[in-house]
């Protein structure tokens, strides 16, 4: 069994993630120091049994958290297929909220540029007219990104908008990302790169935005700040910080 930060409730974590496809637990990668899969878990775990614990993201307009999963699938409007899972998922009165994190994915080759004919067949409406214009320019490669996985963020978007749609809820999408200055083998992580990085995830947000599905970029570095300046939260955030980004705090 992986080891979990204190106060994570382990048997529910894996419950989660032994339902998500990937096979993080069986195929060991969860247990990777470099696992993006591990960290959300841990920190995301915390509030799987205690949602009214997690204040509102910083930046992100939802409310108190009312639910908080991990593994979070978010259906398309059609049976068959794959179907977007998100890495948590919060739920408040008002707002379904999606996250998607990324550790060191971005500074990795292999960004997927493919849409099935699913996607054109569907109207998604006029509300996700930017998004849709996304896709069309990232199938025809008028648009490019090198370290952003832009096809991987207009599926999560249509999927959020379809279940957000379906229980009445507004719909947030949060880019969760990390800058880190070096992997895990203490190789350097080029500053050129996280500095690209940043200018893609902002000309993405600027690409989509006032559509349906409003997009938040989030640095794992101000999630952490936020819950470091809770009481109730300083611990787990000094121990993800310890165990996964090392030194985010002072920076």
């Amino acid at each position: 069994m992986p080891e979990f930060l204190p106060d994570v409730p382990a048997e529910a974590v894996i419950a989660a993630l032994s339902r998500a496809p990937g096979g993080e637990l069986a195929s060991g990668k969860f247990d990777s120091p470099e696992s993006s899969a591990a960290l959300v878990a841990n920190a995301f775990g915390r509030f799987l049994e205690a949602a009214d614990l997690l204040p509102p993201l910083p930046g992100v307009p939802m409310g108190r958290p009312l639910q908080v999963e991990i593994e979070a699938e978010m259906r398309f409007p059609w049976r068959g297929g794959r179907h977007p899972w998100m890495d948590a998922a919060i739920t408040t009165a008002t707002t379904l909220v999606g996250v998607e994190s990324k550790r060191y994915e971005p500074f990795r080759p292999g960004k997927a540029t493919q849409f099935s004919e699913a996607y054109e067949s569907r109207d998604w409406g006029e509300s996700m007219a930017r998004h849709d214009g996304m896709r069309r320019a990232l199938i025809s490669g008028e648009r490019r990104f090198r370290h952003l996985d832009a096809v991987q963020l207009v599926k999560h978007a249509y999927g959020l908008r379809n279940q957000a749609s379906r229980r009445g809820l507004g719909a947030v999408l949060v880019y969760l990302h990390a800058a880190p200055a070096q992997w895990a083998n203490g190789k350097p992580v080029d500053p050129v790169q996280v500095r690209a990085h940043e200018a893609e995830i902002a000309a993405y947000a600027e690409a989509v935005r006032g559509d349906a599905v409003v997009l938040v970029p989030l640095r794992w570095a101000d999630l952490l700040r936020q819950w470091a300046a809770d009481p109730e939260l300083l611990a787990h955030a000094t121990a993800l910080e310890a165990r996964f980004l090392p030194g985010t705090l002072a920076r």
